[in-house]
């Protein structure tokens, strides 16, 4: 059996029947089955991922029962060995056909003839499977084409034009750049290029955050470049974060939904190791990634604690000058990296989350000191999230006010998809109701 395509399998069933997030169990599978071609793999679970209700909808036609009979074993075979025949030009189709069969033997038992049987018919047909009619239903037709829940697609429709739509939908399925942030602490860029280049990655600089790289090459993380801490992974719209706190020497800053601290040691970087960093999560198990990540990078300002953001801790009432709040969201930004998000149903748990994240913001805005800077970010592309949260915020609160924000769109920058707002402490700005006649 082709070790490529098992390990492939696995990944893919972890997914399907344990809800895993793909690029966790991707690097798990590939470490422990050790596939002679990961980027095969990469290629066929994310392609597959990426297409899985087109994948699903040309199954409905070539199966009178349709997917939803069909068992996950079944379907998800079926969904290698039609990706690999329609998009993958590298593979021969006897050989999709074959080692599909083979896979069934394997793990769909009595059913590699129904899986033979289908993918012929794909082979047979495929010239005559069309999409659903756009001029019918817009929605249905964007949902099969992309690979898309439709509450998303209608979401975005309510906020951006309908070619916009298409070019975001487009973008969320194209594989994202891989991007480091170098470590100012231990490194300088022109040094870090130059050793990445010599171990034959091929590198370019960053277009928001200067201290960012584009890198193309494998083993990226197997190095001692990255063992000692030169440098991390992060998309640049994430280093942007910290980039807008602009943390100083010396501050006192509170990073209070930190895990798993890609943020927070950004920040500590930028405060070249001085200050004090409080980096809390409500998960106390996850804490422990961002103390290993401190000790990769050389980091000693960090203090980590179990705390629920949604609560106000007294003591630290006007204790920081920086406050992030990097709130948990729907992730609709980083669908490029995680695309079992697009098949995520709509549930009352989303649909509370902007009063989650008010009640965050809300409580860690008690911590600003007057004159202090309060930073709220998501990885969602969502208005409700975003800027009605801050808009909710400013009409609660008002004395606070907001200095810049962005919303950065992976069709536009090139990057995963992230809001960030601004906002600094100004008791002034408070009216005295004495005083107005």
């Amino acid at each position: 059996m082709d070790a490529n395509r098992k390990t492939a399998y696995y990944v893919l069933m972890d997914v399907e029947t344990k809800q895993a997030y793909s690029n966790f169990v991707l690097n798990h599978h590939i470490i422990c089955g050790r596939p002679d071609s990961p980027a095969f793999v990469r290629e066929l679970v994310y392609g597959v991922l990426e297409n899985k209700y087109l994948l699903d909808y040309i199954i409905d036609t070539l199966v009178p029962t349709g997917t939803e009979k069909i068992k996950a074993s079944d379907r998800t075979v079926l969904r290698m060995g039609i990706y690999q025949l329609k998009y993958m030009n590298s593979v021969p189709e006897y050989a999709a056909v074959n080692e599909s069969v083979v896979l069934a033997k394997r793990f769909c038992r009595g059913r590699e003839g129904f899986i033979n049987a289908v993918l012929r018919s794909y082979i047979k047909d495929r010239l005559t499977i069309s999409l659903p009619d756009r001029t019918e239903d817009e929605i249905r037709y964007l949902s099969v084409k992309y690979s898309y829940q439709p509450w998303i697609i209608e979401l975005w429709m309510e906020n951006y034009e309908p070619d916009f739509v298409e070019e975001l939908l487009k973008a969320g399925n194209e594989r994202p750049d891989t991007v480091i942030r170098l470590n100012w602490l231990k490194i300088m860029k022109d040094d870090l290029i130059k050793k990445l280049e010599e171990k034959h990655f091929h590198v370019e600089k960053g277009t928001i955050c200067e201290n960012a790289l584009r890198i193309r090459g494998s083993g990226l993380l197997e190095g001692k470049l990255y063992k000692h801490g030169m440098f991390s992974v992060q998309d640049e719209s994430s280093m942007l974060v910290s980039v807008m706190l602009d943390p100083k020497q010396g501050d006192t800053v509170m990073d209070v939904c930190a895990a798993p601290g890609g943020k927070t040691m950004a920040i500590a970087e930028r405060m070249n190791n001085r200050g004090r960093i409080i980096a809390s999560d409500i998960y106390k198990r996850k804490l422990t990634l961002i103390e290993n990540e401190a000790k990769r990078l050389g980091v000693t300002i960090v203090e980590t604690r179990p705390w629920d953001a949604t609560k106000v801790d007294s003591s630290m009432i006007e204790q920081a000058d920086r406050v992030l709040v990097d709130a948990p969201c729907t992730g609709l930004g980083v669908i490029r990296r995680k695309p079992e998000i697009k098949y995520k149903k709509r549930t009352s748990e989303m649909d509370s989350l902007p009063r989650k994240q008010l009640d965050i913001l809300s409580a860690s805005s008690k911590y600003v000191k007057p004159g202090g800077i309060l930073v709220y970010s998501t990885c969602t592309i969502n208005p409700y999230e975003n800027q009605r949260v801050v808009s909710d915020f400013l009409r609660r609160n008002q004395n606070f006010s907001k200095i810049e924000s962005v919303q950065l769109m992976p069709n536009v920058n090139h990057t995963d998809g992230f809001f960030i707002c601004k906002m600094a402490r100004d008791d002034s700005l408070i009216t005295n109701p004495s005083t107005v006649k």
